[in-house]
């Protein structure tokens, strides 16, 4: 029996607490990262909590690009959708109701944190 090094190194990815693959069994799609629901005010100081609380879970880069989706037949494309619906579903719970059901069509992390700043992060 051979062992495929793709699959290996898939595995060991998603074992590795320092990869972004990596979800530590305790995590949820119902956990919270900041504390109160974003409700369209005061987006840059709840984004700022959500980046800290990304960065903790090193998800950072399913929003900024550096973790980028694989192509649907390598052996991590299946480990990285999982991430990215977590990521996801994080963000979505951090936001009120209302723009939350606005925002569930999006495809990914990347572009719900897109779709945000082009909705809240407004320069005057």
């Amino acid at each position: 029996m051979t062992i495929d090094e793709n699959t290996t190194d898939s595995t060991n990815s998603a074992l590795d607490s320092t990869n972004s693959l990596y979800m530590h069994p305790s995590e949820s799609t119902g956990s919270m990262l900041v504390l109160g629901l974003f409700d369209g005010s005061g987006y840059r100081s709840w984004r700022r909590g959500v980046l800290r609380a990304l960065s903790v879970k090193n998800k950072v880069g399913f929003i900024n690009v550096k973790c980028r989706k694989p192509e649907p037949q390598d052996p991590s494309y299946d480990q990285w959708e999982c991430c990215d619906d977590m990521v996801t579903s994080w963000i979505l719970n951090s936001i009120s109701k209302d723009s939350a059901n606005s925002l569930q069509y999006v495809n990914d992390a990347q572009e719900l944190w897109k779709e945000l700043e082009d909705r809240y992060d407004q320069t005057n």
